[in-house]
């Protein structure tokens, strides 16, 4: 019997390491039949063992796994320490080939963390066998399970996927455009004995060369892409024009008809003349430019200043030889094991470790499709991530094209009405600026791109003056003056416009970041904000006060950079503008010293009114200093002399001193900051608390209350830190089972959240730890008192909700609905297509936009302005009725404009200054429509009627 029971025992260890042996445990799992009398004997034995084979299972998995990767000592140690943590957590992880994976992650994040990564990353894809998304879907999925991603290897991991959604980016771009340059390889074959698969190939990895040399942060599209083409254009005059097609194949073979009669008598020369003729002429820069939507001087730029020399020293300026391909090979294999990433070379073997998700990138570079028949002949690029980075900064330069890099002669003007002329500082700022941003850039990517830089800034010089010039217009429309001496003499105003402006442009440049999928939030570069801050010596209350101004008078920012100046903004409310060394600190101090003053800095007595957003720039940098109270009258005897005046002045000041007016800036911060703390909030008590709608605002008032009395909580904390605090405490108080890990873990759900809110938060004197630990040692510490007010039978009065407006941004360039029931919308008029500009791109032309009639222009082809007109008026409808009573039908009175969910043109309103001329020539269009449908009644034709010009 005892024999029996330990052969039994024994196949079930064997049956359960193969995975092949079905059992019932205590949740119910299938068992075999012939096995369930063991099971009734041996139940706990069985159950056991299967726990110490699956143990044991993992464990030899997991050594495999470190011995492929060479990992021993204390990574290992680390790794199972977590790869015990995730496999015991409440998440369900699946069986077999997912279990081997999440082994894998395991190791490489104790790798990580540890700085003991032995192996790249491309090693252990392919040893764990999963791809860069794969890879990022399961480190995520541990994150969710358990808050054990440190914030060192979310960075890791967020440059690796910058890095490969960048190379992923460029080489499909470079696969297209050397489709277009090279010819089909059947062809090639057929017609010359050389392949054109060294010449790619030796291209992508010599510009994998060249840009890890050139820049030292890796993730700028924009000058990747320019290195990219300056490769190309190389190795395009180095292939036989055999293997290409037009127009370089002419190029080439005039460039070596050229050089081939100018170096007959000097052959010992020939290398270093075809070199030279090579490098002046820049008919293939040209070409590649115009198709990838460069510009041409700053390609040429750094052509002659950094790809030239490189390509000198790999050997590879007059030609390309097998043995030079494999020698390039090498030494990028040095340069990948020392940055231990991923193995960009890969993407010219299609490896299933560097390809991405087929539907995603099918999606991606999908062209429209067209929407009738009618429409054939137009063709529209595809919208790739190149070219939508380039279609955005392409648009940032049209609108600076006029702008010049000094002051106009208008702003001189207003420079001269100062009392204190402001000009020689203006300059000198800006050069000293200048220098500062040119030498920060070139530490930040590499000295080869100091030049860049330049050019980078002097973008950001036009807008500055630019908008400076448009502030002043508007300033001296509403206040009737001319004399701006103090604002422009405030080094503070014009730092941070200058920054805004410089932002405008670093953000354009890298919005590459938005539009490269990364899978994370918060994915920022080495020069995402709040870099200018840092570079310029700028506080971030300061730069707050510019942004809402430079918005307004700027009419030409893109909906998306709106967007990224009022996410700066947002930032700052959050918890820049709540540093140590921050002047809000010693405002609220002032606000709160002054005498008989016993208002805070925003009662809350304004939340239910409407945010007004008619303070400028110039109200919140001259704030508070402000014009002082107006007096009572002062009696003075006649014969009394100027200093008796003086006398009797100052001692009815003395008796009746004016009272000090609050900070306008302040004022106006503190509105804001409620308003976006309440946001947040409710967005958060949406996930975790709905409907519960009485409990929000009483989480708000402790929220609230704690922002106005114990600000001293924010400095060097988060807004949010604050928000959760709040949340839990009150929660806590009303009995209502609600854990700090369920308010981070939804918390995580909100957009632009971080990790590092929540894990690395200020507890006192620099010492950091989790947001439990703030919260017993310091926020309930500060406010347990009030805290406990909430369960009393007499808690305190609740805070008012917040109004919550629309945001003040409007963007120029967005559609307004007319109604009526036809999906017909109206814009301001945008200058016209010219040829000039280049191919038709996704953010010129739509499908839809080749019916749209621009007013005031010519309209174009009679057919788009009849479709227009039909929707306007459901023509075919009331033609229809019309010829059943024999009546013309009758035009349509007035066309009101939606606005913000209210007919402003229905008459009871007046119609805004910018709407009344599209108004007037909407309802000439509608004039005109009656009279054509009146006329096709009369002809009786049935024809369309064309417009007549």
């Amino acid at each position: 019997m005892l024999l029996r029971v330990v052969t039994v025992l024994v196949g079930f260890v064997n049956a359960s390491v193969l995975g092949n042996f079905h059992w019932r445990n205590a949740e119910g799992a299938t068992m075999a039949a012939s096995d369930k009398p063991i099971k009734e004997k041996l139940s706990t034995a069985t159950e056991d063992l299967n726990v110490h084979s699956s143990a044991y299972t993992a464990d030899v998995e997991f050594d495999n796994l470190c011995q492929k990767l060479g990992v021993c000592g204390n990574v290992k140690d680390e790794a199972l320490k977590l790869w015990d943590s995730v496999s015991q957590a409440p998440t369900t992880i699946p069986e077999s080939e997912i279990r081997s994976k999440f082994c894998g992650v395991c190791i490489f994040v104790a790798a990580t963390e540890l700085d003991a990564r032995t192996f790249t990353f491309s090693d252990f894809q392919k040893c764990v066998d999963v791809s860069v998304s794969l890879f990022n879907d399961l480190l995520t999925m541990m994150d969710m399970t358990i808050i054990t991603i440190s914030t060192k290897v979310n960075n890791v991991v967020t440059r690796l996927l910058k890095k490969y959604d960048l190379l992923l980016a460029l080489y499909n771009n470079f696969k297209r455009t050397s489709e277009k340059i090279f010819m089909d390889s059947s062809l090639e074959q057929m017609r010359s004995e050389q392949d054109a698969s060294l010449f790619i190939r030796g291209t992508w990895i010599t510009f994998l060369l060249v840009k890890g040399k050139v820049l030292q942060m890796e993730d700028d599209l924009v000058i990747s892409l320019q290195l990219l083409i300056c490769v190309l254009e190389h190795f395009i005059k180095l292939t036989p024009p055999v293997l290409l097609n037009e127009p370089y194949k002419t190029v080439v073979i005039e460039l070596t008809t050229s050089v081939s009669h100018r170096t007959s008598r000097r052959s010992q020369n020939r290398n270093a003349r075809i070199s030279k003729a090579t490098e002046t002429d820049t008919r293939v820069l040209e070409t590649l430019c115009k198709e990838n939507e460069c510009n041409l001087e700053e390609v040429i730029n750094i052509n002659s200043t950094s790809v030239l020399p490189i390509l000198d020293s790999l050997g590879i300026l007059t030609s390309l030889e097998d043995s030079k391909g494999e020698d390039l090979s090498k030494q990028y294999e040095e340069l990948y094991l020392k940055t231990k990433d991923f193995d960009a070379r890969l993407f010219l073997d299609n490896d299933k470790t560097v390809l991405p998700v087929k539907m995603e990138w099918s999606e991606l570079e999908r062209t429209p499709r067209k929407s009738n028949s009618q429409e054939k002949n137009v063709l529209i690029p595809p919208q790739t991530p190149v070219r939508a980075a380039m279609d955005v900064i392409q648009q940032l330069k049209m609108t600076l094209h006029s702008a010049s890099d000094r002051p106009s002669e208008t702003l001189i003007s207003y420079f001269n009405n100062c009392t204190v002329n402001p000009t020689e500082d203006i300059i000198k700022r800006v050069e000293y600026l200048g220098n500062v941003f040119k030498e920060k850039f070139a530490e930040a990517l590499g000295m080869e791109c100091a030049e860049i830089g330049y050019q980078r800034f002097n973008l950001a010089k036009r807008l500055y003056f630019r908008v400076m010039e448009s502030m002043l217009k508007s300033e001296e429309k509403r206040l009737s003056v001319q004399n701006f001496s103090k604002l422009l003499n405030i080094d503070t105003f014009h730092t941070s416009l200058l920054g805004c402006s410089v932002e405008v442009v670093m953000a354009t440049y890298g919005s590459s970041g938005s539009i490269l999928q990364t899978g994370t939030t918060h994915a920022e570069t080495n020069l995402s904000f709040p870099w200018i801050l840092h570079i310029f010596k700028l506080k971030a209350f300061d730069f707050y006060k510019v942004i809402e101004s430079f918005i307004k008078v700027e009419p030409c920012l893109t909906r998306e950079m709106v967007k990224h100046l009022e996410g700066c903004e947002h930032r700052i409310m959050e918890s820049l503008a709540w540093q140590t060394d921050s002047p809000i600190f010693e405002l609220i101090k002032q606000s709160r010293e002054q005498e008989g003053q016993t208002e805070q800095p925003e009662p809350t007595s304004s939340f239910s009114l409407p945010l007004q957003h008619s303070h400028t720039a110039a109200d919140l940098y001259l704030s508070p200093v402000r014009s002082p109270r107006k007096q009572g009258p002062v009696a003075v005897r006649v014969n009394s002399t100027p200093c008796a005046e003086n006398q009797a002045v100052a001692t009815v000041q003395a008796l009746h001193p004016p009272k000090q007016q609050k900070s306008t800036s302040l004022s106006l911060f503190f509105k804001k900051v409620y308003r976006l703390a309440y946001l947040r909030l409710n967005a958060l008590c949406s996930l975790l608390l709905p409907g519960n709608t009485e409990l929000e605002q009483v989480i708000w008032t402790l929220f609230q209350y704690t922002l106005q009395n114990e600000y001293e909580l924010m400095k060097d904390r988060h807004l949010d830190q604050i928000m959760m605090c709040a949340m839990y405490g009150i929660c806590k108080v009303k009995n209502i089972d609600l854990r700090f890990k369920t308010i981070v873990t939804f918390y995580k759900d909100l957009p632009n959240t971080s990790q590092e809110t929540f894990k690395h938060v200020l507890i006192r004197d620099g010492k950091y730890d989790s947001i439990i630990v703030f919260y017993n040692q310091v926020f309930m510490q500060k406010l347990k008192t009030n805290i406990l007010q909430y369960a009393s039978p007499r808690p305190p009065t609740l805070s008012p909700i917040p109004h919550i407006p629309q945001s003040p941004y409007k963007f120029p360039s967005s559609p307004m609905r007319v109604p009526g029931g036809n999906n017909i919308y109206i814009s301001p008029m945008r200058s016209p297509y010219k040829p000039s500009e280049g191919p038709l791109s996704p953010t010129k032309m739509t499908p839809r936009s080749k019916i749209l009639v621009s007013i005031g222009e010519t309209f174009g082809a009679p057919e788009k302005f009849l479709k227009i007109n039909q929707m306007v008026s459901s023509s075919e409808r009331l033609l229809k009725r019309g010829g059943e009573t024999s009546n013309p039908p009758k035009p349509l009175k007035r066309l009101r404009f939606d606005m913000d969910g209210q007919d402003e043109a229905d008459g009871s309103k007046p119609i805004p200054g910018d709407l009344k001329f599209m108004h007037h020539k909407l309802v000439e269009m509608t004039s005109l429509r009656t009279r054509m449908q009146e006329q096709k009644q009369k002809d009786g034709s049935g024809t369309p009627v064309k417009e007549e010009n």
